[in-house]
């Protein structure tokens, strides 16, 4: 029997009573179902539901500009038949007056697993309708790799997702040195869905066949236990570091492929002067990363000619590339793959985020999937994604990008449909600052999250479970019948009927519906796709089934081909060839991120004078029980917190310096903010180091500046710079703080309840 639904964690079954959820009960074949369905429990009838539309005091008495209140505001209930010419107002207006170069189309993707009601296609097809929109490029995820991939291997999208498949793994590779990990909390989730999770059983298969893994990283838990990983445990910031060293180590020793250097990649020779020090005296040496890494110098060495000796894949984790230099490690990472000459063999070379997030290193679709199209976008001004804050508070400021410069628009408002950007962004005090600028703030939302709060106009989303839907991803084998299994609650309505109803006031509907309903879309995209793959049923017997197979998942062959016949199948980059040293990214002359990989001491890093003040590094990575920050108040997420704060994991040594035991209350701050988190000891940490994850609802306690979180959210602490001139990505992997026991006032988390009406 198949599942009735599907969400970016898995496929799954509800069971409803008295319409809201009480179970679940996960796809009978997924071998490892992830517990972030738990999750789904209580939700459709949560009191943080968004019930009807609603509209800020403040905006609706004084009418838009920039506001000091705006997230602090009480809201005043409009009914839809009175929001949709309001809000139908406001939009004819900017427009008119200032152009679609004035209106921010801001969605992340993460709201849906269907294709069809997916609020970031939804948002830019409904604002292109209009004429268009600003738009935003690249993702918190990996937006640094995504810019410099291309300059190196010749894609960033297709090298990131063409990973070698784990299968091949399992049977070739015999060592896997994974720097940063590979998490397992990470491979419960994939855009579109996951009805299989088998990323674990895949590791476990190479372990049971002899593959040696090594973990390079601060924190223990980045491996699985069962693989049995040696554990190298470099300080935070180090790993560049720790790759030159071994690349230098390779070269020294002879040990490096000279013919694949010679007929595969170009900047061989600049890349390895860097390495021995030809250009500047200072060998990247085992002996020079150790006092660096936190590592001793044997074990470099040694760990180098293990590389060489091996059928080697070198992974590198996303998270290592959200940071300050972000572009080093993964560079760097290519550099010791391509040193070693197995980039393109059946489990060697390299392979950037395995553990990342959970379809990578599976076979992918080669054609297209049933997806909404989101139209024609006029507006041809982008910015980085992580620059939001940038763009709100330097109107016609420059920044570089990629070998260029740019400018950043001047916003009047932000339509903001599926996504937290008070998750995502770093220094939430900044971000919020920035907020309350723009003159007028719109977002649909199922839920009362912390940028509903801080919006101006509310409209009442649904959520997945109460619309029917197409359920389909790149690397899944099936395509998902998502049938609604509960009505809309309250006065909730889906972006669609929101969208039509706003374009109809606007004079755009047949250019944003094209005459059809939500069914009639669905109907047309699955048999717009079924006329692409011969064989699969028709609409209503797809739909009665509940699922259909896609057409055969196809392993990437991209590195493989190149290697075999690198003048027949060049890589997309101006040599054709992989560039270990890159010339067009040196003519750019940017000081943060020079023509091949090199080390920079990062700002946020232990021995900086910032560490005086703030000791402990704290790693900010992804949490293990929800995704982002979806569903903070589910019963997973929920049963994670201490004392119904996020937890704040330390070393035994490291609690005691402060006088801090298991389940404190504490404050983390450092000068930007401060959080509440609840301590957990442990020793799978390096010492001086501690981690957080992200995605606690933001709370911030009013009038407490710099800003203080009451429910733990680790953005108000990480930094709001680009990591680079050349990538602009966002840098919140790590930050320094400083740890005290909480000794004030039980401080209530506002974000856990709705906000109050006028």
């Amino acid at each position: 029997m198949s599942p009735d639904h599907l969400a970016h964690w898995g496929a799954y079954s509800p069971e409803i009573t008295h319409g809201e959820v009480t179970a679940v009960r996960p796809a009978p074949d997924d071998p490892c179902p992830s517990p972030l369905l738990d999750n789904v429990v209580g939700s459709l009838r949560h009191p943080l539901r968004t019930t009807t539309p609603m509209v800020r005091e403040g905006w609706l008495r004084d009418g838009p500009g920039a506001d000091p209140r705006r997230g602090e505001d009480r809201f005043v209930p409009v009914g839809w038949d009175d929001v949709i010419p309001l809000l139908a107002g406001e939009l004819r207006r900017v427009y008119d007056r200032s152009g679609p170069e004035s209106v921010f189309g801001g969605s992340y993707g993460w709201s849906s697993a269907g294709r069809f009601h997916h609020a970031q296609g939804q948002v830019h097809r409904f604002l292109g309708a209009l004429g268009g929109y600003v738009a935003s490029v690249n993702t918190y995820s990996a937006g640094t790799a995504e810019v410099l991939l291309p300059h190196v291997l010749g894609g960033g999208a297709t090298v990131l997702r063409g990973l070698t498949s784990w299968d091949v793994l399992v049977e070739h590779t015999t060592l896997m040195v994974c720097v940063g990990g590979v998490p397992a909390k990470n491979t419960a989730v994939a855009p579109g869905g996951r009805t299989a999770h088998t990323t674990g059983s895949a590791l476990t298969a190479m372990a049971r066949r002899g593959t040696e893994f090594v973990l390079v990283g601060p924190d223990r838990r980045d491996l699985p236990a069962e693989v049995h990983g040696r554990w190298l445990p470099v300080r935070p910031g180090s790993d560049t570091a720790l790759l030159l060293a071994l690349g230098h180590e390779l070269v020294v020793a002879g040990l490096h492929d000279e013919a694949f250097l010679r007929t595969h990649c170009t900047g061989a020779d600049t890349a390895i002067g860097y390495l021995l020090g030809r250009t500047d005296g200072v060998p990247r040496s085992a002996a020079w990363a150790a006092p660096i890494c936190g590592v001793e110098a044997g074990e470099i060495v040694a760990l180098a000619r293990r590389m060489a000796e091996r059928r080697t894949m070198i992974t590198v984790t996303f998270s290592l590339q959200r940071a300050e230099f972000g572009e080093q490690p993964v560079w760097a990472g290519v550099l010791l793959a391509a040193l070693l000459g197995q980039i393109g063999l059946p489990g060697g070379g390299f392979g950037h985020g395995y553990g990342s997030v959970g379809d990578n290193g599976h076979p992918a679709h080669t054609g297209p999937i049933p997806t909404l199209p989101q139209g024609v976008n006029a507006c041809r001004t982008r910015i980085p994604v992580a620059r939001i804050a940038d763009m709100l508070l330097r109107p016609g400021g420059e920044y570089p990008y990629d070998g260029a410069t740019h400018r950043y628009p001047s916003i009047e408002l932000v339509y903001w449909c599926g996504g937290n950007p008070f998750h995502h962004h770093q220094d939430l005090g900044r971000l919020r600052e920035a907020w309350r600028r723009v003159p007028t703030v719109v977002v649909h939302e199922p839920y009362w999250t912390s940028t509903a709060r801080h919006a101006d106009v509310v409209l009442p989303a649904t959520v997945t479970l109460e619309r029917d839907d197409i359920g389909a991803s790149r690397t899944e084998p099936v395509i998902t019948a998502m049938r609604a299994a509960a009505p809309p609650h309250a006065g909730a309505r889906d972006d669609y009927t929101i969208f039509a109803a706003l374009a109809g006031e606007l004079g755009v509907a047949e250019r944003y519906t094209e005459g059809r309903t939500a069914a009639q879309w669905l109907r047309h995209l699955y048999e717009q796709w079924r006329a692409t793959t011969p064989g699969r049923p028709d609409f209503d017997a797809f739909w009665a089934a509940g699922r259909t197979d896609a057409p055969a998942l196809v392993p990437s062959t991209l590195l493989a081909e190149f290697r075999a016949d690198p003048t027949g199948r060049p890589l997309a980059t101006p040599s054709g060839r992989i560039e270990l040293a890159s010339a067009r990214i040196a003519s750019f002359g940017y000081a943060d991120c020079p023509g091949h990989p090199v080390w920079h001491e990062p700002t946020e890093w232990a021995g900086s004078p910032r560490a005086a003040r703030f000791p402990l590094v704290l790693l900010a990575n992804n949490p293990a029980t929800r995704l982002h920050s979806q569903l903070d108040f589910g019963p997973h997420s929920r049963g994670s917190k201490v004392a119904a704060r996020e937890p704040v994991r330390m070393t035994t040594a490291d609690a005691a310096a402060r006088g801090l035991a298991d389940g404190d209350v504490v404050r983390v701050f450092n000068d930007r903010g401060a959080c509440l988190g609840g301590v957990t000891l442990t020793d799978d940490l390096l010492p001086g180091v501690v981690q957080m994850s992200t995605g606690a609802w933001f709370s911030p306690v009013p009038g407490v500046e710099p800003v203080l979180c009451a429910a733990g959210n680790v953005n108000v602490l990480t930094p709001d710079v680009g990591s680079s001139s050349l990538s602009q990505g966002c840098s919140g992997a790590r930050v320094l703080v400083e740890i005290e026991r909480w000794e004030g006032p039980v401080t209530p988390i506002r974000s856990h309840e709705p906000p109050g009406e006028a």
